[in-house]
């Protein structure tokens, strides 16, 4: 994936979809941006100049499921995670992202549709040199029995497991070496689950107001409770993988290490991050 200039999308493009757990109509639109922008995230619902959230780990300001970036202003965007994944698996480096409401849309659970919109949109290089996020001194954070380490590695690795109480998903591990795989193949089309007992109190604080069969996969006492079963056979840990990628993205930049995390989540991985910004001896911009 080491490229040397910095890319954006080619023309603008954009979509309308349910938001997961609001279950608001949304409307989002992605927009090609100059150099050195990164990503940004406009709210078109607000009209006062208070509209611009970065997307980067210092604006998050919530992780339960999901994750949630704001500004200096309280406005906010959640459920960022799965199109951040897609703009990283796109090598896309600036981009504005207009969004007409608090939460972004769901689609099909997954980062697949969110690659496809940039595929169609397609992808522009810049003549400014795009920077990476090397890692030169292993660095590890633990919470409990949820860690992230990372080592010094040329491009992006993760080896990343799970291990969940249930026996339709138990302990599951994925190797992802980004020089060798393909996160559009491989990760991208894993959707986002959930217990079916869990649901009803979801529902009860307010959350999960959009989810479906059609965004997410249900697990019941007798397995997959989706027709169609699942797109892989490791869907869980891909979809795992996923929300780390997106997460992890929130750097501002593409990380060259090699990643070994467990029992992750968006919680442990923005304090991962927070962990690494203040150990600078351990990375440099190359």
């Amino acid at each position: 994936m080491i490229t040397k200039t910095q890319k954006t999308i080619s023309s603008s493009i954009g979509c309308n979809s349910v938001a997961l757990h609001s279950g608001l109509d949304v409307k989002i639109k992605f927009l090609p941006a100059p150099e050195d922008t990164g990503i940004i995230f406009k709210r078109t619902d607000i009209k006062d100049g208070k509209n611009i959230i970065k997307a980067k780990f210092d604006s998050v300001t919530a992780t339960n499921l999901g994750t949630v970036i704001a500004n200096e202003h309280n406005i906010s965007v959640s459920t960022i995670e799965h199109i951040m994944a897609a703009i990283w698996a796109s090598e896309i480096d600036n981009l504005i992202i207009e969004i007409n409401n608090k939460e972004a849309p769901i689609m099909d659970g997954s980062s697949s549709p969110f690659m496809f919109l940039f595929q169609c949109a397609g992808i522009e290089n810049s003549k400014t040199e795009k920077k990476y996020l090397k890692i030169t001194q292993p660095l590890s954070y633990q919470d409990q029995d949820k860690f992230v380490k990372v080592l010094p590695c040329d491009t992006f690795i993760l080896n990343l497991s799970i291990d969940f109480n249930n026996k339709h998903i138990e302990h599951n591990n994925l190797f992802f070496n980004n020089s060798i795989h393909s996160f559009k193949d491989d990760i991208s089309k894993a959707r986002t689950f959930c217990f079916k007992h869990e649901i009803e109190h979801m529902h009860k604080i307010g959350l999960a107001q959009g989810g479906s069969l059609d965004n997410a996969i249900v697990i019941d006492e007798n397995g997959i409770v989706n027709s169609e079963g699942l797109r892989y056979k490791d869907e869980f840990v891909k979809h795992k993988a996923l929300d780390f990628i997106g997460d992890i993205f929130l750097s501002g930049y593409y990380i060259l290490g090699e990643f070994t995390a467990h029992k992750t989540g968006h919680s442990i991985n923005n304090k991962f991050l927070h962990h690494l910004f203040d150990k600078k001896n351990c990375w440099q911009l190359i």
